[in-house]
């Protein structure tokens, strides 16, 4: 049985990581759940699941499960068992699905215990994804992708020479406000932004996926994962959400991933790797699609995506920039403390007011993080 920590069990990927799972309990013991703060939930999963160790990040969430668990787990908290937690000897595989910038220090941790790495924190190599590729030859870590976009390329390049891609074509829904203006989005309101037409996901990324912010954050990602030049990563925006991703090769034939829009398969796709095993999870049906259609994403409107390419091709601290004010504002948005295209100004301007540092140490990454945040918070109190 394959030992398996979850950082960030009780939310979205980590649900859902947990209900394969479930569907395939010979295969895999839960070794470690990790979460922030929702004990109740995690409280639950330890009785199903009975893992070694829990954790909670948070210290409060943490002192109310201590108080009434009583069981053979052991539950630790705070931020340092958290990172800890991905070190345990007896597991192979860490799935990060914790959101931001948090999982970055444990993804780093994880590495350097010689663990695989099921990567759903887009994050960790958006800011530090020069630094995460070195580790993981130096160390002989695979890192698996677990989002659905980078997982369609991985398994496109199966049995291919990555040197013979001519082009990533990166797949977007286009989210709840495809073909929508600027003059559109004036008054978004938070339920229509997290009304997302074909992902059920976290509040987070539905903020992201609507700003293509999360879009963006995947073509950086992409870069670093299949180390291809931005110019040679191309989004396509593709609302049925059925085409995953593609890879069009040197010969100009393009190679496809299709799937239903379950995240389950990613998942049990990384969590089997480097074999290919049967699920009883849901199934395309050609003779009930219709249309499949592709347009090319609006930059303007969307300035999210656009503003990750530019802080892609700029290196340094600046990918960590745009992260850090993208998370303040998104969690001011969700609070409805802003509107939802002041997130990009919050972006943009944070992005001018910060000096890119070039090669920068892991040591740089985390107090530009900081660095920026204060930025942006400086930013928001300006438009309140």
């Amino acid at each position: 049985m394959k030992q398996i920590a979850i950082l960030g069990s009780t939310g979205s990927i980590g649900t859902q990581t947990l209900d394969v799972i479930r569907r395939n309990s010979s295969e895999f013991q839960v070794t470690v759940l990790a979460a922030n703060s929702n004990d109740e939930l995690l409280e639950k999963q330890i009785h199903e699941f009975n893992p070694r160790f829990a954790v909670l990040s948070d210290e409060s969430a943490y002192q109310r499960l201590k108080s009434r668990y009583s069981g053979a787990t052991e539950i630790l908290g705070g931020r340092q068992a958290f990172i800890d937690s991905a070190t345990v000897d007896e597991i192979e595989i860490v799935v990060t699905s914790m959101t931001g910038f948090a999982g970055l220090e444990p993804t780093v941790k994880a590495i350097k215990s010689h663990k695989t790495i099921a990567l759903a924190n887009k994050e960790t190599l958006v800011v530090a994804g020069e630094i995460i590729t070195k580790l993981a030859r130096e160390y002989n870590v695979k890192i698996l992708p677990v989002d659905s976009e980078h997982c369609a390329f991985f398994q496109c390049l199966n049995g291919e020479n990555p040197k013979s891609i001519e082009k990533l074509l990166l797949t977007a829904s286009g989210g709840p406000f495809r073909g929508k203006s600027r003059e559109d989005l004036k008054h978004a309101a938070i339920d229509q932004v997290l009304a997302h037409p074909t992902w059920n996901m976290g509040k987070k990324i539905t903020v992201d996926s609507a700003s293509l912010v999360n879009k963006g954050l995947e073509v950086i990602e992409a870069k670093w994962l299949y180390d291809v030049d931005y110019d040679r990563i191309q989004v396509v925006v593709h609302p049925q959400s059925i085409v995953h991703s593609m890879i069009q090769f040197c010969d100009g034939s393009i190679i496809a991933q299709l799937a239903t829009t379950d995240m389950r398969l990613p998942i049990h796709y990384a969590l089997h790797y480097p074999n290919r095993i049967e699920s009883d999870l849901p199934r395309l049906d050609f003779w009930q699609m219709k249309d499949l259609t592709f347009e090319k994403p609006d930059l303007e409107t969307f300035r999210g995506l656009k503003f990750a390419y530019e802080v892609g091709k700029a290196g340094g601290t600046l990918p960590t920039t745009f992260n850090a004010a993208n998370e303040i504002a998104v969690a001011e948005f969700l609070k409805g403390r802003i509107k939802f295209l002041q997130i990009y100004d919050i972006i943009e301007e944070t992005i001018s007011r910060r000096t890119n540092k070039k090669n920068p140490a892991l040591e740089d990454l985390y107090a530009e993080d900081l660095e920026s945040r204060e930025t942006a918070k400086s930013i928001l109190e300006k438009l309140k």
